[in-house]
């Protein structure tokens, strides 16, 4: 296997494992919070907006949405303007978790990141940034 498959491969498991036990702890799946941060940044969205945003299929959050609403995180209603729509709202309890889950989240990065300059960092990103225009690019 190529050397930055490998690492990455393990790199990735790794760090989705950080985040699902740093997300458990305020009640939620690794997933569910990236629906949520969706909601966080703008309320009201299709499932279909939200899958865009968050680059999964409609039908993923859809599932997630289920989980969420029967959790009391958001609730579904009619788009006002076309019946055909449902829009996903955060109830009170769902925006709460957002200083929480932010906090976890800027918590682990914090934590990975440690042993890294800042210009590592801003070096790693960049990278990360390529690496991720040419995968969306589809090269």
């Amino acid at each position: 296997m190529p050397e930055f498959l490998e690492l990455h491969s393990k790199t990735s498991k790794l760090l989705r494992a950080a985040a699902d036990a740093a997300v458990q702890r305020h009640g939620l799946r690794l997933g569910q919070d990236h629906l949520l941060a969706a909601l966080w940044a703008e309320d009201g969205r299709t499932p279909g907006e939200i899958a865009a945003a968050v680059n999964v299929t409609t039908p993923a959050v859809t599932k997630l949405a289920t989980r969420l609403g029967e959790s009391g995180l958001l609730e579904r209603r009619p788009d006002p303007r076309d019946n055909r729509l449902v829009r996903l709202w955060l109830t009170p309890a769902g925006r709460a978790l957002q200083g929480p889950i932010e906090a976890e989240r800027q918590q682990l990065e914090d934590r990975i990141t440690a042993t890294l300059t800042q210009t590592e960092r801003t070096q790693l990103m960049k990278a990360l940034a390529k690496i991720n225009q040419v995968l969306v690019d589809g090269a």
